[in-house]
């Protein structure tokens, strides 16, 4: 007999009703997103009249998740970035020399006199004034490599030590440099990621493009310009030894000094180049304010940056040290006491938003590398509101001429079909929404294949149905073989669709995903319509009238 339970009919028309309930704030669209960012901005930073009177513009018991609108719907910037990896290298072997001299400062008498000499980019060369003692100066330095695995899976050392005359020659091996190339673009992804996340963008793209590329797309954002300001901001700190001072900038450091400008006064600092500690071993940095009420930086390191940090204050009392930021010297103070516990506060001439962005800059931690922008690209709020209406006209087509498609060829069922697809796509703007998912053109063409796929469905049924009834069943039973005989071709057709959107998905990325998304979703409410809700609606009908005979 053609009926459905009626603890199946409640489950249908809930799940009919939670994703429309879910789909709902997006057909108020401002309203809500004000709503949202007003309650964002209370959690944040407190309640305002101006906060209260936007979040009260949409109920509070209301859903209120939007389908996020990509950068070609909603307007923003466009970056693509290559990441200068052979910095790292340079870095790397900078701080590397310390080590080297303290190794070899015991075998003064074997070695000889101690030198750093000037170096090729991505090698550090040191000179001994004894060459008969070269085996044993390269046995030492050897001794400062550790393993590092390679991507055969074989094990190799970080460094290469070699003799060149009467110096050493220290550079990477090629598997550290991989492995540095890998940590350097993650470390790069995971910045970029946090700096954005810290300005309140919504939903944006941050992907690995090729060995050395990072694409980065905001939607929301004002211009290329900013979003650099943004990103490239390094905020590198770094806290080193002071060699003296000087007014003359062309002044000559020196090997392994270098010469850096004050922030906001004149004249120069000569400083060790291998800094005591980096940035890169902050845990956190909060804005404050000094003991004479000025905006300051309250900065606290990790255990290992916190020893090193009170070994040098211990073991320099009385000396002074440099606050580096970004090749700016803040400050220089002289130690006055070991300071143990690895906290301190930087002050300079900050405003209290300079403060704030500051430690925003450092707890987002500093790039490894600089990076040069080879592509960028503004896409204005106009354009994007044109691509918006460009995709609502495509889908509205597509709706209504499958709409009138469906009407003709199938009459009263051909209406409970166009209900179905009206459902269904509400169904899908509900999904999207419960997932936070971000709308794109690729993504509206995956709707508007779907309204064409939704009804394919119901075709395969309605064909079926036609058919079992020119063998003179009675109604009630040509419609329910209809069903039965149609399921396993429907399945199979969304089946294998549906692969090959989790395939784009997987393999694709930025405007692919968008389109294999709305599709893989497009396909399990096609489904569930065609399938339970269609069904139930001619059932119902069915169950109302009960026709002698009908007509598909």
């Amino acid at each position: 007999m053609l009926q459905i339970d009626l603890w199946k009919r409640i489950l249908i028309w809930a799940t009919v009703a939670v994703g429309l309930g879910l789909a709902l704030p997006n057909l108020f669209y401002p309203r809500v997103e004000q709503h949202n960012d007003a309650v964002a901005a209370i959690e944040q930073s407190g309640e305002t009249p101006e906060r209260l009177a936007q979040s009260a513009g949409w109920p509070d018991f209301l859903p209120s998740g939007l389908v996020n609108l990509g950068l070609d719907l909603r307007g923003g910037a466009h970056l693509l970035a290559e990441v200068k990896v052979e910095d790292v290298y340079a870095s790397r072997l900078e701080a590397l020399w310390p080590d080297v001299r303290d190794v070899l400062r015991p075998e003064r008498a074997t070695v000889g006199t101690i030198r750093l000499q000037e170096s090729d980019p991505g090698e550090l060369r040191v000179s001994i004034s004894q060459p008969e003692g070269m085996e044993r100066a390269l046995q030492l330095v050897r001794g400062l490599a550790q393993p590092v695995a390679s991507l055969s899976g074989s094990v190799s050392n970080d460094l290469t030590v070699r003799a060149d005359g009467s110096d050493i020659v220290v550079t990477l091996s090629e598997a550290e440099q991989i492995a540095t190339d890998e940590r350097t673009m993650q470390q790069s992804l995971e910045i970029i990621r946090r700096r954005i996340d810290e300005v309140g963008t919504r939903e944006p793209t941050i992907q690995r493009q090729g060995s050395d590329r990072i694409l980065i797309q905001v939607p929301g954002i004002g211009s290329a310009a900013e979003l650099k300001e943004i990103i490239g901001t390094t905020a590198q700190l770094t806290f080193q030894p002071v060699v003296g001072r000087t007014d003359d900038a062309d002044a000559r450091a020196g090997v392994g000094n270098e010469i850096l400008p004050y922030l906001d006064q004149d004249g120069y600092v000569i400083l060790e180049q291998a800094p005591v500690v980096t940035g890169d071993e902050l845990v956190d940095a909060q804005p404050a304010f000094d003991q004479n009420g000025r905006p300051a930086v309250n900065f606290r390191f990790n255990p290992a940056g916190a020893r090193d940090f009170g070994d040098y204050t211990a073991a320099n009392v009385g000396n002074p040290f440099a606050i580096v930021l970004d090749n700016e010297v803040l400050s220089d103070p002289v130690i006055q006491s070991h300071i143990p516990g690895g906290s301190g506060i930087i002050t300079g001439n900050f405003t209290v938003e300079e403060s704030t962005q500051l430690a925003v800059l450092l707890r987002a931690g500093a790039l490894p590398a600089g990076m040069d922008f080879l592509e960028e690209r503004t896409i204005g709020p106009e354009l994007g509101q044109d691509s918006i209406e460009a995709g609502r006209i495509a889908t509205i087509i597509a709706f209504v001429a499958v709409l009138v498609f469906m009407g003709l060829s199938y009459g009263l069922f051909g209406l409970f079909a166009n209900t179905a697809l009206i459902i269904n796509i509400g169904l899908i703007f509900g999904l999207l929404s419960l997932i936070g998912a971000t709308l794109t053109l690729p993504g509206i063409a995956g709707i508007v294949l779907t309204v064409g796929m939704a009804v394919d469905a119901n075709v395969l049924i309605f064909e079926r149905i036609r058919e079992e009834l020119k063998t003179a069943k009675g109604p009630a039973r040509a419609i329910e073989l209809g069903y039965e005989k149609a399921l396993s071709a429907i399945l199979d057709a969304n089946i294998t669709t549906f692969i090959t959107a989790t395939i784009l998905f997987v393999m694709g990325s930025g405007p692919v995903r968008g389109f294999a998304i709305t599709l893989g979703l497009g396909i399990l409410t096609s489904v569930f319509t065609a399938i339970f809700v269609t069904r139930l609606l001619i059932v119902m009908w069915f169950e109302r009238r009960r026709p002698k005979t009908i007509e598909v």
